[in-house]
């Protein structure tokens, strides 16, 4: 007894001097090794029983659980049955006589170590577990303690994780769910005890401003008044213990919901009960009471009836999000959804003491997201499925869903309902795509609701209803998408907009275009308030008020316009000509709207507050040519009927934008304003292609602004764009024109001249004929840019440039890059050497797909440089650089020149059978399927992913795996490594493609896979015995299925890393029969 407490005082002085601040990570380190050569020894577990009965310190008590924890998962199978049994006596008894008083953390960790062995030995040698956790339930003094244990034992033994057998793990699901029916019984019980005691003893409330509810729009949901009149009952307050208790067992319940299937077990009366407590989230009254009757108890108490409220919405929400809904549980999920929007009735009920906002503002957060949660669930899983119940009103529910939206307290919430709402609408329009007949029915339902929506979204995003909130909206700082809070905020509002107008087009549009005109009227009427003033024009207007109102106009106006440019899409193909008015209407105000914005230089004006105003007036400018650019497809396809019917107005809108856009082309406009306009330039030189185009004045300015050597350069972004836009004029054909018609001569001439003029301080570089030539050693930057340029040019004019051309500067490539020269650039990682060969290589997977005859003759000198030159510099280095390029080109190379390799034709392989095919170049063949095979080795995932999908395609497309020589010399060689990638688990991401994959190489050769391959890989595997090997062979069934085949799989893999670690586990010596 000494000597244990001896050790004991050891212990507590060690894990002191551990955890002080003062102790050195070195002195850390030698403790820990300590404790750790303690916890393997076989007999450490007695003395911390001894340690946990006898100490209150924390920390003694997690190590000594962490010894018990260690000793049950992972040596169990070596402790003698006599201190199993033992160990199971005392450690429950431990948590029986100290639950009470043991630190919660203590507590739940003794209860995890327990279900432990419960795990194990559950139900041949510890009968009595489950048991003991009901029995512990039923006595009101451990009912706590074993809900606790409950909870733990649904997280472990019903999704229990990899050191288990698969047998083992079915068996534990199967004896569980054999007591669901039992659990789920009790804990409704436990809910329906507290709520009917303290419903009893509630004192009667006063009268409630949401009862007396019959005749709202949901009284038909209720199915009959008796429900009603339930959920209509006053709201129990509790004391902390039953409070405690409820959350306890609405928290069990969560995590059954979420692995037990949708079935009778779940009880109408269970379901009540659980709607029961929901309501304590939305019930603000006994709230408001807990903060009334002052003390900081009270308080708390009222923050545990909402978490009380938020447990049984998570409870809620995991049925919902169950698919598979058997046909017997449909009814019980109509009483779910009709009992739900009861709840969201009484949130949302408008009375003369709460605003539905203040309303949802008094409730918990997390109890909103929640709520939101459900209803997104409810939209994307179920409508579909109850729209069809005649006694579920939609419609109504979209009422509700509306105020609940417009309503909520957070922009969060605000964007999570959007949501929702996005997913209704892709219903709406996949279930027109569906049912094209009933159209009009389905619309006419709807049209209100939607027209509605429409309105409140545009209000929304407009400062003249919206401003307190929009000013909120951070417009500064980008998120992961690159997009500010204000941006992703007009964003998701926009895509609603334009959902509706999918449905409602005509609607859509006489609800957004008299808005724009309103603020185009202010934006349009500012000309009258330009004055002179010395230093150029001054926008006359100063009152503060004035200008706060002129601000919120101008940035209402900027959103509209990009509201209108996300339509275009709704105004081209098969509706051009019935909607052509309107989009005519939209678009000569747009052209009216950049016209005047250039010609009065809005951009340059003066303003009495510059750093708000100026940038307004800049972002509506270029926000109208942005929207003008949205129009281009529209343009296009007004330019081929105006092409027919030869009509003054296209050609009128076309000059016109040009007269708006090309002073806009200027180093003295903002980046912002040029950017736009020169985009709006490429669009119209590239998707619009008019014939007059290249005539217009405005375009010939363009033109001479851009070869004037001797005007200021623009931005290079911008300079690139217009020099686009210019070359595109030239060499894009004309929309409608025959060939002949092209002015192919004219046009060739004027490009060479813009090339010219464009190269001309290029060319100069050239040096003169008379002086010495001399190598220059380049810069890896300097080499990086022109791989560059010539990998355009291969993707774009490998046929123009000719085939002599291409075929040297390939030589002097394959010459540039030796062996010293990819070793320097590569072995720099992550350096500007890697790009460089890396462009290179690309360049060859270009010339590698190129079809005809042309290339071949390379093949051979560019597999030699793959797999002799660069391949052995980058084979064992762990840096991904180069990798992923390089087998990206050997893939290319084997699928566009697969006769590379196999000869033979189609009447060839159907005279001779596929044994007998022919092959070439096998040596080659065979290193880069053994390049492939190293990869799969390497940790590298991305790589690992990337060449397992190409091996697949090769398969697919060339039936790679059928190939004699795959099938003979390799494919057995890939599956054995890709079944030790699933063993070693460095690749589980993979783990379904890597199933696949071993299936399709199997599916190759099912006979040799199973009397061959299976047996020599059971036999190769090292840390289980002949015994375990053949259970193994056993198990895996000789099933050919897909689903199968891989299920097999995994339960091989499964099971050899459980055998693995359970003869880890055995002491030494131990013998195998």
């Amino acid at each position: 007894m000494a000597s244990e407490e001896a050790s004991l005082r050891a212990l507590e002085s060690l894990m002191t001097e551990f955890f002080h601040d003062c102790t050195t990570n070195e002195r850390k380190r030698e403790i820990e090794e300590l404790l750790d050569n303690f916890a393997q020894q076989l007999g450490a577990w007695r003395l911390c029983l001894y340690f946990l009965s006898s100490t209150r310190n924390d920390y003694v008590m997690m190590y000594s659980l962490t010894v018990f924890e260690n000793l049950i998962n992972k040596m169990w199978l070596g402790v003698p049955s006599q201190d199993k049994m033992e160990i199971r006596s005392c450690l429950p008894k431990l948590l029986l006589a100290h639950h009470k008083t043991l630190p919660y953390f203590i507590r739940n960790k003794l209860c995890k170590v327990i279900v432990d062995i419960g795990r194990q030995d559950w139900p041949m040698f510890y009968h009595d577990f489950f048991t003991n956790i009901l029995q512990l339930i039923q006595s009101p003094l451990t009912t706590p303690l074993g809900l606790i244990m409950l909870k733990t034992t649904s997280e472990e033994l019903a999704c229990p994780r990899e050191d288990l057998s698969v047998a083992r793990k079915e068996e534990l699901r199967k004896l569980l769910l054999d007591q669901v029916q039992a659990v789920l019984g009790l804990l409704t019980g436990i809910l329906e005890t507290v709520w009917d005691k303290h419903s009893v003893t509630a004192a009667t409330p006063p009268p409630s401003p949401t009862s007396g509810e019959s005749g709202d729009l949901l009284s038909n949901l209720l199915q009959s008044p008796s429900s009603a009149k339930l959920l209509n009952q006053p709201i129990p307050i509790l004391d902390a213990e039953s409070e405690y208790i409820c959350s306890l067992a609405l928290e069990c319940l969560a995590h059954l919901f979420s692995w037990i299937p949708l079935s009778a077990s779940i009880t109408p009366s269970l379901l009540t009960t659980i709607f029961h407590f929901a309501r304590f989230g939305c019930d603000i009254r006994a709230r408001k009471m807990a903060s009334v009757n002052g003390s900081s108890q009270n308080c708390v108490l009222g923050q545990e009836r909402g978490r009380l409220g938020v447990l049984a919405m998570s409870c809620i929400n995991e049925l919902m999000s169950k698919n598979c809904v058997p046909m017997e549980f449909e009814e019980y999920l109509l009483r779910m959804f009709q009992q739900t929007f009861y709840l969201l009735q009484k949130i949302t009920k408008d009375n003369n003491a709460h605003t539905v906002k203040s309303r949802l503002e008094e409730l918990d957060e997390s109890y909103v997201e929640k709520f939101t949660d459900f209803l997104r669930l409810f939209v994307s899983v179920h409508l579909r499925r109850i729209e069809s119940y005649s006694q579920f009103p939609v419609v109504e529910f979209l009422t509700l869903l509306f105020k609940y939206t417009f309503h909520q307290p957070t922009h969060e919430g605000y964007f999570s309902c959007l949501d929702i709402w996005t997913l209704f609408l892709d219903y709406l329009t996949s279930k027109i795509k569906s049912r094209l007949g009933d159209k009009e029915a389905v619309l006419n339902r709807y049209e209100d609701a939607l027209v509605l929506l429409l309105t409140e979204v545009l209000n929304r995003i407009q400062f003249r209803y919206n401003q307190a909130q929009l000013e909120e909206l951070d417009d500064e700082t980008l998120d992961d998408d690159q997009q500010t809070e204000w941006q992703r905020y007009l964003r998701q509002s926009l895509e609603v907009v334009a959902k509706v107008m999918e449905l409602l087009p005509t609607h859509a549009f006489s609800t957004l275009f008299p808005v724009l005109q309103d603020n185009l009227e202010v934006y349009l009427g500012l000309q009258q308030f330009i004055v002179t003033s010395g230093s150029g024009h001054r926008l006359n207007i100063t009152a503060e008020n004035d200008c706060r109102r002129l601000h919120c106009s101008l940035r209402d106006l900027s959103s509209l316009l990009q509201a209108v440019g996300r339509l275009a899409e709704y105004f081209i193909g098969d509706v051009f000509a019935a909607r052509f008015s309107d989009a005519l209407t939209v678009v000569e105000r747009l052209v009216k709207v950049t016209l005047y914005g250039s010609q009065i230089k809005l951009y340059n004006i003066e303003t009495a507050v510059p750093s708000v105003l100026k940038p307004d007036l800049i972002d509506v400018h270029a926000q109208s040519l942005a929207a003008l650019q949205a129009y281009s497809h529209w343009l296009a396809q007004y330019c081929s009927e105006a092409h027919r019917q030869n009509t003054q107005q296209f050609v009128t809108l076309i000059s016109t934008t040009m007269d708006a856009v090309t002073p806009l082309i200027s180093t003295k406009v903002q980046d912002k304003l040029l950017l736009s306009a020169c985009h709006l330039l490429v669009s119209l030189a590239t998707t619009v292609r008019p014939v007059f185009l290249i005539s217009i004045p405005a375009v010939q300015k363009v033109f001479n602004r851009i070869t004037d050597a001797s005007a200021q350069r623009l931005i290079d972004k911008a300079q690139v764009l217009v020099c686009r836009a210019l070359s595109n004029i030239l060499l894009l054909p004309w929309p409608n024109l025959p060939e002949n018609e092209q002015q192919w001569p004219v046009r060739s001439i004027n490009h060479a001249s813009l090339i010219s003029a464009l190269s001309r301080d290029y060319r100069s570089l050239k040096p003169d004929a008379g002086a010495p030539q001399r190598k220059m050693p380049l810069d890896d930057n300097v080499t990086d840019e022109m791989l560059s340029f010539f990998l355009t040019l291969f993707r774009g004019l490998r046929v123009q440039m000719g085939v002599p051309f291409t075929e040297q500067i390939i030589q002097t490539f394959l010459n540039m890059f030796t062996r010293e020269q990819l070793a320097d650039s590569i072995l720099n990682e992550g350096s500007t050497g890697c790009r460089v060969v890396e462009k290179f290589l690309k360049i060859l997977q270009v010339v590698v797909q190129e079809p005809g005859q042309v290339f071949k003759p390379f093949l051979p000198s560019i597999i030699s440089l793959c797999m002799e030159q660069v391949y052995p510099i980058i084979a064992e280095r762990p840096s991904p650089d180069v990798k992923a390029e390089l087998f990206e080109l050997l893939f290319r190379t084997l699928h566009h020149n697969w006769r590379h390799f196999f000869k033979s034709s189609v009447l060839a392989s159907v005279q001779r059978g596929v044994a007998e095919e022919p092959m070439e170049n096998e040596p080659q063949f065979s290193a880069i399927m053994q390049a492939f095979g190293q990869s799969f080795l390497q940790p590298d995932i991305h790589l690992f992913k990337q060449n397992l999908f190409y091996l697949e395609t090769l398969n697919t497309k060339q039936k790679l795996y059928h190939k004699k020589i795959f099938r003979t010399t390799m494919l057995f060689q890939f599956v054995n490594v890709l079944l030790q990638v699933l063993v070693h688990k460095s690749h589980d991401l993979l783990q379904e493609e890597i199933g696949i994959a071993v299936y399709n190489m199997a599916s190759v050769d099912f006979d040799g896979f199973f009397a061959a391959f299976l047996p020599e890989f059971l036999s190769s595997c090292d840390g289980v015995d002949a015994n375990q090997k053949n259970v193994l062979g056993r198990n895996f069934k000789m099933d050919r299925d897909l689903p199968s085949f891989t299920q097999n799989v995994h339960r091989l893999v499964n099971d050899l890393r459980y055998y693995r670690l359970c003869n880890d586990s055995l002491p030494p010596g131990t013998v195998k029969l």
